[in-house]
């Protein structure tokens, strides 16, 4: 069996067959998985042919076939059905990946590439709802990964604890706007955790979709929150990715959420090293996540294009904008309020991302405003 190359060397690597055992708890998942009526891309491209050519690899870091798709295979009703395991898993079960990748990422094919990073002039992104009348809140977030760790699915527990004080050394050292606290899960009292859930400023302990995956064990170990004084610059450190970046506030001054956005990574990543591939970006543990790993989202108030969210989809699709609920995925909406972000975050800039989703928003408030 020829063995898988490493995503950032190109040199063989691998760590051989499956065993018996795996290869037999592997099969009978995917048997069962072919008897549901899943809708999910894992579903679509996980062919017979394509699960024999990968159900023998294993990669650097030991993950599986099954530690990628056994969230997908858990719960039939996931859209996407598969999370990256480690950063090479992206090269050794590529056979999968990559055309769900093109599927999800709109004709990103397996012999394209991400362009270098361009956060684009700062001062051309404006205000998306200057009056307050429809965007609640607007925020941008990345996910970023540490060099020489695997995900969440294969961390362990000194792994964790490794990666919470790297970054706690990080975060100590940001100053000016983005001088704030972190905030260890392990010992945080109920009453502060449940505040900052409240918020919107913390995340839960991973759901369904994340546990099926493996990527909430040791909890609450390594994890927790680190935010400013105002809370408008918040980083989540070992939820579903190694750390979150979030840049946030009320109203729709994408403008000056962007700018402190790209300062606060551009600090972190002066002292943490993270990955990246030179095909596809910036690599993370879903692969919805790839190339900028950007997000700009925000919460709007859109009651009359709502009442018809097969016509509010057909919009947001026309943008490449997702629609979901308040909280996020697989939740509903509350008082009327959707999360509306960009889609498409591989095969473009970071510019071109948070103008794409800017274009999106104005066209869905203009349209808002003549229905």
């Amino acid at each position: 069996m020829a063995k898988a190359k490493c995503y950032k060397c190109e040199e063989k690597c691998g760590k051989g067959k499956i065993s018996l055992e795996e290869l037999q708890k592997l099969e009978m998942a995917y048997k069962a998985f072919l008897r549901t009526d899943s809708k999910s891309l894992v579903k679509k491209y996980l062919t017979r042919d394509v699960f024999d050519r990968l159900k023998y690899k294993r990669t650097t870091f030991g993950s599986t076939l099954l530690d990628c798709v056994q969230s997908g295979f858990e719960n039939p009703d996931s859209n996407i059905g598969i999370y990256a395991a480690d950063p090479s898993a992206y090269v050794v079960f590529a056979d999968i990946f990559n055309p769900i990748i093109q599927d999800y990422h709109i004709g990103f094919k397996k012999s394209d590439h991400h362009p270098a990073t361009d956060w684009g002039s700062l001062d051309k992104i404006g205000n998306l709802d200057p009056k307050g009348q429809y965007v609640v809140s607007t925020r941008v977030r990345c996910g970023r990964s540490i060099e020489g760790y695997p995900f969440n699915p294969s961390l362990t527990e000194s792994q964790y604890w490794d990666i919470e004080n790297k970054m706690i050394s990080v975060l100590n050292g940001l100053e000016g706007e983005l001088k704030g606290t972190y905030y260890p899960l392990n010992g945080m009292t109920k009453e502060t955790q449940e505040k900052l859930i409240e918020d919107h400023f913390l995340f839960k302990e991973g759901d369904r979709f994340l546990q099926a995956a493996n990527a909430c064990r040791y909890w609450p170990v390594g994890r927790g929150i680190y935010h400013n004084q105002t809370k408008t610059f918040l980083v989540w450190v070992n939820e579903e990715d190694h750390i979150r970046i979030i840049s946030l506030q009320p109203g729709g001054d994408l403008g000056a959420v962007y700018k402190r956005f790209v300062s606060g990574v551009a600090d972190i990543e002066k002292k943490v090293k993270v990955i990246k591939s030179d095909r596809l970006g910036y690599l993370n543990f879903c692969p919805t996540n790839l190339g900028t790993a950007i997000r700009a989202s925000v919460h709007i108030k859109i009651p009359k294009l709502a009442s018809n969210m097969t016509r509010l989809n057909e919009i947001a699709d026309r943008y490449h904008l997702q629609v979901r609920g308040t909280a996020g995925e697989h939740t509903e909406a509350k008082g009327g309020v959707y999360d509306i972000s960009n889609k498409r975050r591989l095969g473009l800039t970071e510019a071109e991302a948070i103008q794409e989703m800017y274009n999106g928003i104005v066209e869905i408030i203009k349209l808002e405003k003549s229905s």
